[in-house]
């Protein structure tokens, strides 16, 4: 069995575990609200006879370790519960999540791109003016929150008055790539951009960083030296090996990427997680806030799962460990 092999069942292994603690700690937050979930359903003018056998009808009643397992085994099944209206989570989640992760992806995809192609400029003219002034758009983007950005390219370029109208401020009805591709990229244009500046403000700093670090060993030299041109060393060795440090910095930056897309589809009105969530909050709906906060957990432990095993592809001494 290869050591790659041997990386991947530790990881696999360490899943459920992961999996139990995220589950846990949300579901021991979410038992601390003081919303009754029978006053939600039947309404203030409920008679106390109604409440209780609404109660009975769906468990409440239960110890909280029970009403724990039970929902842990729904759980694998697939199911999320249901809202204080009847409403399946699952399909709240089905519509939703496959939005918000639509955005994620495509705000870290432009973040990744922006990152690369300035920290690779900024470290291949280290301490001259390309690298003063990347430097100095990367502080600024780091330090500028993605809804703020957001709002300011609404201003800017959203159909409203002053605006330029190149795209909707506010996404009324929501089209996907495969039915419409124009109108598709024009709808997500500005959330992605959005997310994706604050990203490469991050990113870019930590690819300049490692790629200074990688030019300065004594390989590149070598090789630069036996009359291999500078950019043939860069393209296949120094930048496949610069690229391990950022990695593992973007598998942490995902999840918070994720938390990003939600506040960013609250702003332009996106029906996503962010939109279920907030709506989970509006109506006191404990099991939609608590359904959505546990589908993020979930899919935050599997994409980092996947980034450790690319960072154990793309880094050739750790298959060796």
């Amino acid at each position: 069995m290869s050591n790659f092999i041997r990386l991947l069942l530790r990881r696999v292994l360490a899943m459920p575990i992961m999996v139990l603690g995220a589950t846990l700690l949300v579901f021991l937050v979410m038992s601390l609200s003081t919303a009754d979930p029978a006053r939600l359903a039947l309404g203030e003018s409920a008679t106390p006879e109604a409440l209780e056998n609404y109660r009975e009808r769906f468990q409440l009643n239960d110890p909280l370790l029970v009403k724990y397992v039970r929902y842990l085994g729904g759980l694998v099944q697939g199911d999320l519960g249901e809202s204080f209206t009847g409403v399946p989570i699952s399909e709240m989640v089905a519509r939703s999540f496959p939005i918000t992760l639509q955005l994620t992806f495509l705000g870290l995809f432009l973040g990744v791109i922006i990152a690369l192609v300035l920290g690779i400029i900024a470290a291949l003219f280290r301490d001259k003016w390309p690298d003063q002034v990347i430097r100095f758009v990367s502080i600024t983007s780091l330090a500028t929150p993605s809804f703020w950005l957001a709002l300011l390219f609404i201003q800017w370029f959203g159909n409203i008055p002053g605006g330029l109208g190149w795209f909707p401020a506010v996404i009324t009805d929501w089209v996907n790539f495969s039915d419409d591709p124009a109108r598709y990229i024009n709808q997500v244009t500005l959330p992605a951009v959005g997310m994706a500046i604050p990203l490469s403000g991050s990113l870019t700093r930590v690819v300049r960083t490692a790629m200074v670090e990688e030019l300065d060993r004594d390989y590149v030299r070598t090789a630069i030296g036996a009359g291999i041109p500078k950019h043939i060393v860069v393209a296949r060795n120094v930048l496949r090996n610069a690229l391990i440090t950022p990695l593992t910095v973007l598998g942490l930056r995902v999840g918070y990427m994720m938390g990003g897309a939600v506040v960013i589809e609250m702003i332009f009105n996106i029906q996503g997680m962010g939109n279920l969530i907030f709506q989970g909050i509006m109506r006191n709906d404990v099991n939609i806030v608590q359904g959505v906060t546990i589908t993020i957990a979930l899919a935050f432990i599997v994409i980092n799962l996947v980034v450790d095993l690319l960072y154990v592809l793309v880094n050739p001494r750790i298959r060796s460990i």
